[in-house]
């Protein structure tokens, strides 16, 4: 009789011209793990990377063009069919025999992440602007964020099916996806690893894709917890509008029209973080729901 058991674990590997790569990486998941699935979405390539794929052993999904490696990761989490999916890079950055130390974590945590620890390979500008991107992510969910680009995490698949429409189709998926689940209370578990030089060359933009992470950021903060944003700028205006009303005050004897204009801004700030704050909580009912 066939055996119609629903997986328990799928390896999601989106690719986008990773011919040189593909085969090996899919081959060290089927050595390791032969009795689960592993799901290649092929973002429109333009090599030989879904025959490898294939080749090696892997079911391949291909785009008709290349969409973004955020859109891949949604086109693998609507395929997939098993309880968790554990999501890689198919370039050769993350080492297979770290998937143990994801996998020890699972039945405790809503998410676990390889967490790139010191070592790991990484440009110079790369670590700084990860270290910004970090730093920020973490002030805006509460949480220290170790590694908030990280593409190698662990999720259960009905939890993450609900901030698929959330994610965004180009490379910044994994900062989406972090931080909705933090502010929506969910357990995130940070697991050291180390990661290798890439094959071949990064998809990654530096002054592109950066300016995209921190616009991602400011939207999701914005989206769900918009008071984190709104509340030190109304903050900031109502200090410099008292700051200059006092100067003013002092060395004029009058109250100013820009005192009373930075004022009435950092008022209308305020309302609009209080009304922003009220609408994310609806939004956050209805994900729930």
């Amino acid at each position: 009789m066939e055996n119609t058991a629903r997986p328990q674990l799928t390896f999601l590997l989106p690719a986008y011209n990773e011919e040189s790569s593909i085969g090996v990486t899919v081959a060290k998941l089927k050595k390791l793990y032969p009795e689960d699935q592993i799901l290649v979405i092929n973002d429109g390539s333009t090599d030989a990377t879904a025959a490898k794929a294939t080749e090696a052993g892997a079911k391949c999904i291909s785009h008709p063009y290349n969409i973004g490696n955020g859109a891949a990761i949604k086109t693998g989490l609507r395929n997939a069919q098993s309880e968790w999916v554990l999501m890689m890079d198919a370039d050769g950055q993350h080492d297979p025999e770290d998937i143990a130390k994801i996998l020890a974590h699972k039945n405790e945590f809503d998410m676990v992440v390889g967490a790139r620890a010191k070592g790991s390979h990484s440009s110079l500008h790369r670590k700084l602007a990860n270290w910004a991107y970090n730093r920020l992510a973490s002030y805006i969910t509460k949480r220290k964020i170790p590694d908030l680009t990280s593409g190698f995490r662990l999720v259960r698949l009905d939890m993450a099916k609900k901030f698929i429409y959330l994610l965004p189709n180009a490379f910044s998926y994994p900062t989406t996806i972090t931080m909705a689940y933090l502010r929506s209370g969910l357990s995130v578990k940070y697991v050291p690893i180390k990661t290798h030089k890439r094959t071949g060359k990064s998809k990654i933009k530096l002054m592109q894709d950066g300016a995209r992470f921190l616009l991602i950021i400011a939207k999701i903060a914005t989206f769900y917890s918009p008071f984190r944003i709104f509340l030190p700028t109304s903050v900031l205006f109502f200090g410099i509008g008292i700051g200059y009303y006092l100067f003013t005050f002092i060395t004029t004897g009058r109250f100013t029209n820009m005192s009373a204009l930075l004022l009435s801004t950092s008022v209308l700030i305020f309302l609009i973080g209080l009304v922003s704050e009220q609408i994310a909580q609806v939004r956050y009912d209805r994900v729930q729901e």
